[in-house]
């Protein structure tokens, strides 16, 4: 097996935390920029439903095949190396989305962008993980809870610049600039190493153990964010009878409380400690599944979603940081590895809760989400004991 040389490494510090944090900012933003372009886009290509449901489906497919091969390139070249191309790749490749006039266009610019998004989504996770653990302290929920901060500049950004009546490609040649001018500004701060590991570590290892089963929880939690985001809305019109032009704010709610639970979770996460995050998190987040489909008026549907933004908000923080720690495989091999799973579960997760509703009811695949929430939340402290032992 191949194996490589890691470079030289100082521990970390104030400056590589906030360039970690702009990483997040960064791709939060450049993820979220892409939703105000979505309906210009469609309507550019004349792209119907059905089209469109693919050419989405051409993001995905480029975030799942770059995922497992960041671990390798941040391994071999460091993370400043990594983030940095990624970043500019994606500066170069959102005007692309505004110029693409054709199917197939859309659908390459759509795989580049993905590909992208992903890449620098694994590499900023693994720079935080290395961070976070030289800090000695909780950080990981602080990190996430900027990628959801984003999130909101970056769809309210391009929202903002798009109803003024920018052009798309002039809306998109802002916004890359100015990711252009966050990225220059945090490059002193990004790692110029992929590991803590001093010595060899090997080019490429698969995800087993305590790796593989984190993945699966990061599964089931990003299949949670992922059933709200395309399903919320239509479950409260046919569930709750809430008029279609409310019926978006059941996953506003959700993102603003994950958001603050986020940005105040290394807090939670010092006092409460990580089991008791995920635990009880994920018990919160399946309590606001149910009860979003048992709610007997519109407010307590509402309610529920807010209890799984809370319930979900510092879970994910908690098994990265997990994944970090663990010894069975190098940080950015486990990063890279159980972000390319838990993304798999936003990529199927709408197609396989659109099945289960198709042949129950919506009402019945969201408590079969929020069953997952409970699993996460009933095996991670005997997992979190083996980890430990």
């Amino acid at each position: 097996m191949q194996h490589v040389q890691l470079a030289a490494q100082q521990p970390s510090g104030v400056i590589e935390q906030w360039a970690t944090r702009a990483g997040f900012l960064i791709a939060g933003s450049a993820m979220a920029a892409w939703a105000p372009l979505v309906p210009v886009a469609k309507a550019r290509i004349g792209a119907d439903d059905s089209t469109l449901g693919l050419l989405l489906l051409c993001l995905g497919l480029g975030s799942i095949v770059a995922m497992p091969i960041v671990g390798i390139l941040a391994s071999r070249f460091g993370c400043r190396a990594v983030i940095a191309t990624s970043s500019v790749a994606l500066a170069l490749v959102l005007p692309l989305l505004a110029l693409a006039n054709s199917i197939f266009g859309m659908a390459i610019a759509l795989a580049l962008f993905g590909a992208s998004v992903g890449a620098l989504d694994v590499a900023i996770n693994i720079q935080a993980v290395m961070v976070e653990k030289d800090s000695g302290r909780n950080m990981m929920s602080g990190f996430h809870g900027l990628f959801s901060v984003g999130g909101i500049v970056g769809a309210g950004g391009m929202s903002v610049l798009l109803g003024a009546g920018t052009q798309p490609l002039v809306a998109t040649l802002v916004f890359s600039a100015l990711l252009i001018v966050l990225l220059a500004a945090s490059i002193k701060g990004l790692l110029p190493y992929g590991n803590h590991e001093a010595g060899h570590t090997p080019l490429f290892t698969l995800p087993r153990g305590i790796v593989a089963f984190i993945g699966l929880l990061c599964f089931l939690i990003f299949l949670g964010e992922g059933a709200i985001l395309d399903w919320s809305a239509l479950f409260l019109i046919d569930a709750h009878g809430v008029d279609p032009a409310q019926a978006g704010f059941g996953y506003t709610v959700f993102a603003l409380a994950m958001t603050i639970g986020r940005l105040t979770g290394d807090w939670i996460v010092k006092t409460l400690g990580g089991l008791k995050v995920v635990v009880g998190g994920g018990l919160l987040a399946a309590a606001g599944f149910l009860m979003a489909v048992l709610a007997p008026t519109q407010p307590f549907a509402f309610a529920g979603f807010l209890l799984v933004g809370l319930g979900a908000s510092n879970i994910v923080p908690v098994l990265f940081s997990a994944a970090g720690r663990q010894t069975r495989m190098p940080a950015s091999h486990a990063i890279a590895a159980i972000t390319t799973i838990g993304y798999a579960g936003i990529l199927i997760g709408p197609a396989t809760i659109g099945f289960v509703a198709q042949h129950w009811s919506l009402s019945a695949a969201l408590l079969l989400v929020g069953g997952g929430m409970a699993f996460v939340a009933l095996t991670w402290p005997m997992t979190a004991r083996q980890q430990d032992a």
